[in-house]
């Protein structure tokens, strides 16, 4: 067994080939990231990461992310060998079925890993929304001699992280706020896939830093342990976030593809790997070695987290005999409980024929909520007087009034949505984010996460349709709701008036491990009379019936969601009067009714009535799920148009006359 003297330097050496080795015995994955970034990582997780591998939930640790969530052996080996719950033998089953070493991170699979990473830019963005968490609970809970929420929220990130946009409208909201506790290490190892950066990535990143508000500051040698510790200490010391560039060589210590796009997503090859162990001196076999100095070293972490964290125990004990509500409230909203009775701040809305855009029922049951639930917090894409998000009791988060609930996100929809990411797994916040339903393209990436990450974001989009009317096909989904129904463990809810809201905020809060999308019109929609008609309390089962119309048993099932359930309503009254008896169903979620049993489901959509109508402002696709051969759906199967939104539901075929005339047409077939 080889005997250096420098175990820092043996530590480094260990990172990198334990992540090598595991890429090439998995013969997939990303070799470069890692062997380049070892001395960056070892140096924020040995001298300056506060965390405890034996408690993944302590709220005041420093939050690290691997936004280059390629590198993923990287973070691996780090959590192995500081001595999270990652055996040696998961390291050696990378990428494999059923391991918790996927191909790239994620968070709530792998124990340490905080934010699921792989789709570039999007970490960098989730630590702006876990600084932004940290600084408003910090304003909520922090007293003078109290700092019980105060931690650093590190990450390496890449070209390919600065290259995408939503790092940039990230980066730019985070200089606004001033998110000092931003410690962020560029890995400039200036080689893309496709080769050099300088085939399409020129600009002064230092100065587009510097001009979003940045302190920006350089490492000459991405190997040097001194100067990169250096320069983190200078970034805790800045009340700006900091983008340390440190210049590195991607696939380190490879003769053959060090410094090329060879190194980047590759195994490295067996000549290749050891001849870098050679050069770097170290031994050829066996494979995933881990000196015994190393693992000592390394798993010093243990018990000064351990020591870290029971400083901070003892100051929350201090803290809770200072301030014992306070207290209280701290731990419940870092445990993500919920306080008890908190429904019954949902408002009940009477019957109203004239309506009311659920929009507005939305931001009222914010409103509503927001005494009752102080974690609410959120805000729009510069729509906030459209989205109906304001919280009425707070004022806007801004760097002098850290307490504020309402958050302007500027025109940056992506970002938005990676940011509330960041608050939700942060925890100790209920985020929401809004904008409208047709610019929910633009933040899908973040949505699709949120899903895969298991994680409560709440996604506002209102204008749901084309009753936004006049603003054209530009502004009015079509094809939206089909594209996130599409979504795995995602909850798209469009109610159908000022009561369904209530319950989709129900539901929406009580799912602390899902997303859900609220899908709100612009128009007024008739609050349903509750006392002639079903609760709206169905909602929750995803359909449910809101009636039976006329007399005896239904021959004919009309069923809609949203703007359009009124609509079907009308319809069944007017069949009733002809004599045809029909069911109408409110039908606000897919996936909640999906998740209900076989009984509950025949018993809204009866097995036995086979004509069937469905009628909603959107695209058919997905609809003959419900409807089956027999029926019919009164769809869009184009852009919409400018007009006023009555005109264009005539147009487009949502009237009393067309949905009674389809009626008609499947009760023959």
């Amino acid at each position: 067994m080889f005997k250096p003297t420098d175990v820092q330097a043996l530590a480094i050496n260990t990172i990198r080939f334990l992540s090598a080795d595991a890429v090439q015995q998995a013969n997939s994955g990303h070799p470069g990231l890692p062997m380049g970034c070892a001395a960056i990582a070892y140096t924020i997780w040995t001298r300056h990461l506060r965390h405890n591998p034996r408690n993944l939930k302590w709220p005041n640790r420093d939050r690290f992310i691997l936004s280059g969530g390629h590198g993923s052996m990287l973070l691996y080996s780090l959590l192995h060998l500081s001595g999270y719950d990652l055996s040696l033998d998961e390291l050696k089953r990378f990428r494999q079925w059923d391991s918790r070493t996927p191909g790239h991170p994620e968070a709530g699979l792998t124990p340490g890993v905080e934010v699921t990473t792989g789709p570039l830019g999007q970490g960098l963005a989730n630590g702006v929304g876990m600084a932004l968490a940290e600084a408003h609970l910090a304003a909520e809970f922090n007293k003078p001699g109290f700092p019980l929420m105060d931690h650093a929220v590190y990450a390496i990130v890449t070209d390919g992280d600065l290259m995408e946009g939503v790092a940039s409208e990230a980066a730019s909201f985070a200089g606004h706020q001033k998110l000092g506790k931003l410690i962020y290490v560029y890995d400039d190892n200036r080689i893309t896939i496709d080769g050099p950066t300088d085939l399409a990535f020129t600009e002064d990143r230092g100065a587009r830093f510097a001009a979003y508000g940045w302190q920006v500051l350089t490492v000459a040698d991405g190997n040097d342990v001194e100067a990169i510790d250096a320069a983190i200490m200078q970034a805790k010391a800045d009340p700006r976030p900091s983008l340390i560039m440190a210049r590195t060589h991607i696939g380190f210590g490879m003769p053959k593809k060090q410094d090329t796009s060879k190194a980047h997503g590759e195994p490295p090859g067996d000549d290749e790997l050891n001849a870098a162990k050679a050069r770097l001196g170290w031994p050829l076999e066996p494979r995933f070695i881990i000196p015994d100095e190393v693992r000592d070293h390394m798993r010093e972490a243990v018990e000064r987290g351990a020591k870290l964290e029971g400083e901070w125990t003892a100051l929350n004990a201090r803290y809770r005999s200072a301030f014992p509500d306070l207290a209280a409230e701290f731990s419940r909203r870092m445990s993500g409980g919920l306080p008890p009775g908190w429904e019954t701040a949902l408002p009940v809305v009477p019957a109203d024929p004239k309506g009311i855009a659920t929009r507005v029922s939305s931001g009222a049951t914010i409103n509503a909520l927001a005494p009752v639930l102080p974690e609410l917090m959120g805000g729009s894409a510069d729509l906030t007087p459209s989205n109906n998000t304001w919280i009425k009791s707070s004022v806007a988060f801004q760097p002098e009034a850290r307490e504020g609930r309402n958050i302007h996100f500027g025109v940056r929809e992506h970002g938005m949505g990676s940011i509330a990411n960041g608050m939700a797994l942060h925890g100790g916040l209920i985020p929401y984010a809004a904008t409208f339903l047709v610019f929910s393209d633009y933040m899908r990436p973040a949505i699709r996460l949120s899903a895969l990450s298991h994680i409560g974001s709440v996604w506002i989009f209102t204008h749901d349709s084309i009753g936004l009317g006049e603003d054209g096909p530009t502004h009015q989904p079509v094809e939206h709701l089909a594209a996130l129904r599409a979504i795995p463990n995602l909850v798209v809810l469009r109610p159908a008036d000022a009561n369904e809201v209530s319950e989709a905020w129900r539901v929406a809060i009580a799912r602390r491990n899902a997303p859900t999308v609220l899908a709100l019109t612009r128009q007024a929609l008739p609050v349903v009379d509750r006392a002639k008609y079903a609760s709206a309390a169905g909602l929750a089962r995803g359909a449910y019936v809101l009636a039976d119309l006329g007399q005896g048993k239904p021959q004919i099932l009309l069923m809609a969601s949203g703007s359009e359930v009124a609509l079907v309503l009308e319809a069944g009254a007017k069949l009733a009067e002809a004599g045809i008896a029909s069911r109408v169903v409110s039908f606000p979620s897919w996936e909640l009714f999906a998740a209900q049993d076989e009984a509950y489901r025949a018993s809204v959509l009866a097995p036995s009535i086979r004509p069937r109508v469905a009628v909603e402002a959107g695209v058919a696709q997905g609809w003959d799920r419900w409807v089956g051969e027999a029926g019919e759906v009164i769809a869009m199967n184009r852009f919409g148009a400018s007009a006023p939104a009555k005109v264009l539901f005539e147009q487009f075929g949502f009237t009393l006359v067309n949905v009674v005339e389809a009626s008609m047409r499947v009760l023959k077939r």
